[in-house]
């Protein structure tokens, strides 16, 4: 079948389907932007084959290239999926997610962590280098559990100055955990903190999105409800470790509660601007209802509280939809909205359309 390429785009449009230069819906989920040498470098997890009863979660990582924000070039996958070798952790089964790439300034090489999910809540990271931002990379630690810890969504984090890294992962259905990396950036050192302790979902945090703003560190981060929605919550800092004091929801026009029935996976400052921050968010399922977000948190409560009296005859819990429980994440979008600044509080404001030219 023959894609007609799309009209070149002047502006960014949140939770519209965005199509890249040849035609195609952009697969860059759960990552993040690099900017290398004036190209702008968006990646993410390749959902194009992730179907109902598909049985493939991802098809590897995939890049964009572009020089405005606007219009992508897809560059490929720059970590391909393995189908060939049931036991990789890049096999297509595997629930590879949220992929971050920092490079390394002291060794001249890219560093990717990846999250992987298992079976209950287990779940380990996958570590990859390459000397190029297009790869090829190689994995050199699989089955990780930092700290021995089952750790979910993160962001990496390195100091501008000294070049020391940190790692931001949820302990999985309990807590945050800021854990400082080894000088090359593949493991961690045993050094960490922790913070905002919840009892369970979905109160836990998780997607954290670190980014630093006059002096400040920041953190954007998620409640526990799958790929639902739910409302964001800011935090701020002196440190790297904290300690953290919690804002609020930047999503405060947002009446149903559901980060614009999104979730944040990254914030990038564009280097070329006095202060634009981009939040850049996942729209995961963009035909779920949201009048549903509330029910499905309830029942997320109720789920690992112990307290399971809704279920129907299977088992599985009346409340929560079909798209939840067997996602189409292949049609999942993407919402781009600048940062507003209030004091030391970061505001996300809805705008149907933008452009980058609008900032200084």
């Amino acid at each position: 079948m023959t894609t007609t390429p799309p009209s070149p785009q002047s502006s960014i449009r949140p939770g519209q389907v965005w199509y890249d230069t040849a035609g195609h819906r952009i697969q860059a989920h759960g990552g993040s932007i690099t900017y290398v040498d004036g190209t702008f470098y968006w990646y993410g997890e390749n959902k194009e084959r992730t179907k109902p009863g598909s049985g493939i979660w991802h098809w590897g990582i995939r890049c964009y290239a572009s020089t405005d924000l606007y219009n992508w070039e897809d560059r490929g996958l720059i970590i391909p999926p393995e189908p060939g070798n049931p036991n990789s952790p890049l096999h297509p089964a595997q629930q590879v997610d949220r992929p971050h790439i920092v490079f390394n300034a002291a060794i001249k090489q890219y560093v990717c962590w990846i999250k992987i999910m298992g079976e209950g809540n287990t779940q380990t990271s996958t570590v990859l280098v390459a000397d190029d931002f297009l790869g090829p990379y190689r994995v050199v630690r699989t089955g990780l559990r930092p700290l021995g810890m089952n750790a979910g969504d993160f962001d990496l984090a390195v100091h501008p100055d000294d070049g020391k890294a940190y790692y931001y992962f949820e302990r999985v259905h309990s807590e945050l955990i800021c854990a400082d990396l080894t000088d090359d950036y593949t493991d961690v050192t045993g050094h960490y903190s922790t913070h905002f302790p919840h009892p369970h979902p979905p109160y836990v945090r998780e997607a954290p999105a670190h980014f630093t703003r006059n002096g400040l560190h920041y953190l954007i981060t998620s409640g526990t409800t799958g790929y639902a929605p739910n409302p964001s919550e800011v935090a701020v800092a002196r440190t790297f470790h904290g300690p953290w004091t919690v804002l609020g929801d930047p999503h405060p026009h947002d009446a149903s509660g559901t980060s614009y029935r999104s979730q944040i996976s990254s914030v990038f400052r564009h280097p070329h601007k006095k202060d634009l921050y981009i939040a850049l968010a996942d729209r995961w399922l963009p035909h779920l209802a949201p009048e549903l977000a509330e029910p499905i948190q309830e029942e997320m409560r109720r789920r690992y509280s112990g307290t399971t009296e809704d279920t129907d005859t299977s088992g599985t819990p009346a409340v929560l939809p079909r798209e939840l429980i067997d996602p189409d994440t292949s049609i999942a979008d993407y919402v781009w909205l600048p940062l507003r600044f209030e004091g030391e509080m970061a505001f996300v404001d809805w705008h149907d359309e933008w452009r980058i030219e609008d900032y200084d």
